[in-house]
């Protein structure tokens, strides 16, 4: 007799990951395929399932593609290996599209003040647009190790280089890419309820407007482990004690603190310079955190700015406020914030608000017990210390925590790899989950959460499925060496230093 496990609505609705069922029954929608969520991850996944002839339904609750990276205003991907595979294919396409995308080299920064030079002191970071740069750049993150001060941020300004886009543009090109596999279909506005499981295995799912969904496979890709939790899996939330993995820079005692929220906002250049004056009701003065946060600004291609307050909001205070009233609040802040920065650097008065995100940046909510949980040993033990036969993707990010953990944590000494089995959540068999809420430690969780790094994990996901279906299997028996492979043959980096043959494809943008 199957078990039928429900989300709780109010639970989805505190993460904003709830939308209310509609009343009418209607159909089921029978495929290959289930994947739950269209962010990074989502689209990784079904776009390499679909171009390997899998019947895939894409579910996404927003009316488009690209989660954090599009709603969220995350329009940066950050300088990390490992970025190859469909990110590099994305960044083809827009780079064909007028003022659609660009690479980035860091500018001016807070901790540089030289008061005999500068007016001011820059607000937090800068990126800008460097045409000189080419997308191999981008990928490359670790080296300051051993660096100087002065050394590291020589290292950062001639090696860290990453890419900025527009979101329309992503979110299109997106959808577009889907549509040509021709074994994608997409429902928007549409949200995940409850599922049915039994012995392991995931029978149907139940959608917001009713339908339900009938699937071989499914792939939770909706950063918050929302199917995985109506599967019934074990979950993890905050921060992990130290017990517990035996990290090093894991607290003594487990905490429920988690990794801040942004409401990243745009402003354009006007004609006429001006301080763009406050609403009612909202402060001159910090109220949230002392003193204004700083921030990390980044220009658009067509000259527009991307300011990321880092960061808005505590992980903890976002929990505990809810979705909605945290989203109300980060409101007011950004408007403050931007009044400061209008009002200590005189340079800004020559932009105006234009846009602010219509979804939160959210970076760690609850995250879930897979077959492998990624750990801080991994990331300090880098390729070359770990043993793990079915590595399936590349990054080498710091552990970046955003005021959540204590200072001390260092960038990476060399990239490390993410086990396949982080992706199949403990003892199921036709479920995977490709999103921030795979199978990591906090600590883990923190550096390997970047957007490319989730297409990787979804593209690892959807060449699992495919895999499965041709060799009649469950999905935690793919052979390792089968789905690397595979990944390979997709231009996937799974080896460090970078293939000959991989360089020389990336290098025809």
């Amino acid at each position: 007799m199957r078990v039928r496990l429900t989300i709780i609505g109010g639970l989805l609705l505190l993460l904003g990951v709830f939308a209310p069922a509609a009343e009418r029954e209607s159909a089921a929608i029978r495929c290959e395929l289930a994947v739950i969520g269209g962010g990074s991850g989502g689209f990784g996944a079904a776009l390499a399932a679909a171009r390997l002839g899998v019947d895939v339904v894409l579910v996404e609750r927003a009316d488009c593609l690209g989660g954090n990276s599009v709603r969220g205003g995350v329009n940066i991907w950050e300088p990390v290996v490992g970025g190859t595979g469909i990110p590099f294919e994305l960044y083809r396409r827009l780079k064909q599209q007028p003022q659609a995308v660009g690479i980035y080299t860091h500018g001016r920064h807070m901790s540089t003040f030289d008061p005999k030079r500068e007016a001011y002191r820059f607000p937090g970071g800068e990126t800008v647009i460097d045409p000189a740069r080419r997308y191999l750049d981008t990928l490359l993150r670790h080296g300051l190790q051993g660096l100087s001060a002065a050394e590291a941020r020589t290292f950062r300004k001639e090696r860290w280089h990453g890419v900025v886009f527009e979101p329309d543009a992503m979110a299109k090109t997106m959808l577009a890419m889907l549509e040509e596999t021709g074994h994608c279909r997409v429902l928007f506005n549409t949200a995940f309820v409850s599922a049915q499981v039994e012995a392991g295995t995931v029978h149907s799912a139940k959608l917001s407007d009713g339908r339900t969904l009938d699937a071989d496979y499914y792939v939770d890709a909706t950063g918050d482990g929302v199917v995985c939790m109506a599967a019934g899996c074990e979950t993890m939330m905050g921060q992990d004690s130290r017990a517990r993995f035996g990290e090093p820079h894991a607290p003594t005692n487990a905490t429920v603190r988690v990794n801040g929220v942004t409401l990243i906002y745009r402003v354009a250049p006007v004609a006429a310079p001006a301080v763009e004056p406050l609403p009612a009701g909202v402060p001159e003065k910090c109220w949230w955190a002392g003193k204004f946060p700083s921030a990390q600004i980044n220009h658009y291609p067509n000259g527009d700015l991307n300011v990321n307050m880092l960061p808005t909001m505590d992980g903890k205070e976002f929990l505990q406020r809810g979705y909605a009233d945290a989203m109300a609040e980060c409101q007011r802040r950004v408007r403050a914030h931007w009044h400061h920065v209008q009002t200590a650097c005189a340079e800004f008065q020559k932009f105006r608000l234009s846009w602010t995100a219509p979804a939160l940046g959210i970076r760690e909510t609850r995250r879930v017990v897979g077959e492998y949980v990624l750990t801080e040993h991994d990331l300090l033990a880098g390729i070359s210390g770990q043993k793990h036969p079915d590595i399936i993707c590349l990054a080498d990010h710091a552990m970046d925590t955003h005021g959540s953990h204590a200072h001390g944590i260092g960038e990476m000494q060399q990239p490390y790899g993410v086990p396949y089995r982080c992706l199949i959540p403990k003892g199921k068999r036709n479920l995977l989950i490709a999103c921030r809420a795979s199978s990591f430690s906090s600590l883990a969780a923190s550096s390997c959460r970047l957007s490319r790094t989730m297409i990787q994990l979804g593209q690892a996901a959807g060449t699992a499925v495919a895999l499965a279906k041709e060799l009649k299997v469950d999905l935690p028996d793919v052979p390792a060496e089968r789905l690397r492979a595979s990944l390979r043959q997709q231009h996937i980096q799974l080896d460090y230093p970078m293939p000959a043959g991989l360089r020389a494809y990336l290098g025809r943008e």
